[in-house]
This record gives C-alpha cells, structure tokens and sequence, in this order.
C-alpha cells in the first residue's frame, strides 16, 4: 500500500448505488434536505483535518469513562446505581485490546497515558467485584497480561 495521497474524495450523497450528490428537494429516498447533506460533508472534511493520533485518543477516553461509569466511579449520588459490572468488563475488554493494537501506531508518549488509565481500571473492576478475578483473568488481562495492585 502507497503512502502517496488517494485522488478519490468521498462526499455524502442521497443515492449510494449510483454516488450522485445531484438530486432534486424531496426526492432523497431518506428525506434528507440538501442542508442536511451540506452539513455532513461540511463534518467529513473537518474530521478529515483531525490527525489519527487524535480521534485513536479520543476513543480510547470514550471508552474509559464509560467503563469508570460501569465500575461505579461515576461522580455523583448515583454511581452505585450506575455500576454494572458486566458492562465494564466488556468496555475494559475492548479498551485493552484497543489500547494494545494502536500503541504502536501512537507511540509510547500517547499510549503511555492510556495503559495507565486501563490499569487503573483493571484495578477498580477488581476492587468493584463481589468475586474478584485472579491475576491474568479480569477484563483486558488476555491483551495487557496480569495486572497487579
């Protein structure tokens, strides 16, 4: 695979079989109005500017704040009833293995911050857990290996 820019551009249109962005108001099948298209594509080239490194991280957070959430680390009166345990460890999970794959593509002065934030995850399912896994078992632990306190 080249590393030389595509000459293709992608653009949103309301006929994906046929890829024309020509189309008469009120005639989109899923009724979109043309501001709506212009607006999307308006979106595509912004996020087009965005450098890798940056949506990988922001994904990564999602992730984590929702898993911190799940674990019952929510901050407010009602994180014990936003706690749920099953919910983590499938966000952990899919964190770690995230985490794991993009580190090498990010570097270590971005995935450094990552790994610490998982681990301290890790750590707080364990803590959070009625039956705590053992080292190498809990969320992610296939992906980063045990996780000690």
């Amino acid at each position: 695979m080249s590393d030389a820019p595509r000459s293709e551009r992608f653009e949103f249109t309301d006929d994906p079989a046929t890829g024309s962005g020509e189309h008469e108001q009120g005639s989109d099948p899923l009724g979109l109005p043309d501001e709506t298209l212009d607006e999307v594509n308006h979106q595509m080239r912004d996020i087009a500017e965005v450098p890798a490194v940056e949506v990988i991280t922001t994904a990564a957070v999602h992730l984590m704040s929702a898993a911190a959430v799940k674990c019952g680390l929510a901050a407010g009166d009602d994180a014990e009833e936003l706690k749920d345990l099953d919910e983590a460890r499938k966000l952990i999970t899919a964190l770690a293995g995230f985490v794991t794959a993009a580190a090498p593509e990010i570097g270590s002065q971005h995935a450094g911050p990552l790994r610490d934030g998982l681990k301290s995850l890790q750590l707080a399912f364990r803590e959070a857990s009625p039956f705590p896994d053992a080292p190498g078992a809990g969320p992610g632990e296939k992906f980063t290996g045990p996780v000690y306190g």
